[in-house]
């Protein structure tokens, strides 16, 4: 697409978007991959007319304000990446477009109050613990509530485990056949610990030594896809001094965090910590593209249960895993796997999507929990902590609440808990 952007003016990631907006030839493959384009039915609401508004705007040609709502509908799930046969890089468009336009203008304030609780809360677990604590009382109480938090409430888990925090080094059993070091992520340290003691526990089971830093903080992904540039460069920061370089990979179990990781050369860019941020992500692997590369020692318990694979948007379309995890779970004696009617689409979750756009996620939510349904599948299993909290939501909304277990876990019982699942 011919553009007249002055790439000079909208500082260090102005090339980035140039070049992404260049690629597009306006074909439109990428609508009937678009979740929000099948839902809305509006060409502004697809990669491509978002392309064209985001496109007037960094020209000048067009006001931020006829951009925004459009713009902000995208949930940066990517799955118009692999169906672009140009090959747009839509990431490096999406979150730099909404950084730059973050720093020039102004929300309204009812949305600038929600980002700043959710950025206050969601990247800091203890905060995050005692803010669902807070929801409880609000809801048990019948607090009126201003609108803006009842999208908030309605996610709220039914209760919540026990805080279980690692950090340091837990020894490989047997022979060490690698050491990694393992980001612990913020919101799934609250609501789902057990999916880092699985983590854990795998990674042992096959040799490999596990370093868990205890300075390392949020991964900055979900500011950096809601345009707070600033905080993610310092939680990036952070993390590029936390996380040691004498390990083999840096493990994610969380598929936002993996790919929010992946974007640090982005995110630093035009700064001196640019080349070590690159360093940095070419080390980052999701657990089970690593488990995969390594190679599974030894075997399985059998394990009898139907299992819905769910395809985390960043990790099968941000990192392009799509194979390993369903490899690994194929590999479990008794364990059938089906696939989801429509499994490219996005559940919804995507961060702080939810709370952003309520109506959107949950009708995403709802349909996707249906497709899973449909498999007549006894359990769904998948790679991020905000799906797997968007189906349990949405499972449970439909009154048919069956488990919902992250790739690890079910990794995990087929080796020492055979039967729970």
């Amino acid at each position: 697409m011919l553009h007249s952007i002055p790439a000079h003016r909208h500082g260090p990631l102005g090339d980035s978007m140039a070049e992404a907006v260049s690629r597009c030839v306006h074909c439109g493959f990428c609508l009937a991959a678009c979740p929000t384009y099948r839902e809305l039915g509006q060409e502004m609401d697809s990669p491509r007319g978002r392309i064209v508004l985001m496109k007037g705007v960094l020209e000048g040609a067009l006001p931020w304000e006829a951009a925004r709502p459009h713009v902000d509908r995208c949930l940066g799930c990517l799955a118009c990446e692999p169906a672009c046969p140009s090959g747009v890089p839509y990431r490096d468009l999406i979150s730099p477009f909404r950084a730059v336009a973050s720093s020039r203008w102004k929300r309204p304030f009812r949305e600038r109050v929600l980002r700043r609780i959710v950025a206050w809360t969601l990247p800091y677990p203890e905060r995050f613990r005692i803010a669902v604590h807070l929801g409880w009382w609000a809801k048990r109480l019948g607090l009126p509530l201003p609108e803006l938090f009842r999208p908030m409430l309605a996610l709220l888990p039914e209760t919540l485990p026990p805080s279980r925090a690692e950090s340091g080094c837990i020894p490989a059993t047997g022979a060490r056949r690698a050491r990694v070091a393992l980001l612990s992520g913020c919101a799934q340290q609250v609501l789902a610990p057990d999916i880092q003691a699985a983590t854990l526990a795998v990674l042992a089971h096959q040799g490999v030594e596990v370093v868990v830093p205890s300075g390392q903080g949020c991964c900055g992904g979900l500011s950096w896809h809601t345009g707070d540039w600033a905080a993610a460069r310092e939680f990036a920061l952070r993390n590029l001094d936390a996380f040691p370089a004498d390990v083999d990979a840096i493990i994610t179990n969380a598929a936002g965090c993996g790919s929010a990781l992946h974007e640090y050369p982005m995110i630093l860019k035009g700064t001196p910590d640019a080349v070590r941020a690159e360093a940095f992500s070419r080390r980052v692997e999701d657990v089970s593209a690593f488990l995969s590369r390594l190679g599974w020692r030894g075997g399985f318990r059998e394990l009898r249960l139907r299992v819905a694979y769910h395809d985390a948007c960043h990790l099968a379309n941000a990192q392009g895993v799509r194979q390993p995890p369903r490899d690994l779970l194929r590999a479990i004696p008794g364990l059938e796997l089906a696939e989801i009617p429509d499994g490219e689409l996005c559940c919804g979750s995507a961060g702080s999507y939810n709370l952003d756009q309520p109506e959107t996620a949950s009708a995403l939510g709802r349909r996707k929990a249906q497709a899973v349904l449909s498999t007549g599948a006894q359990a769904v299993v998948s790679g991020n902590i905000g799906c797997l909290t968007q189906l349990e939501v949405h499972l449970r909304a439909l009154g048919t609440p069956i488990p919902v277990r992250h790739t690890v876990q079910v990794l995990r019982d087929a080796l020492i808990e055979s039967g729970r699942a």
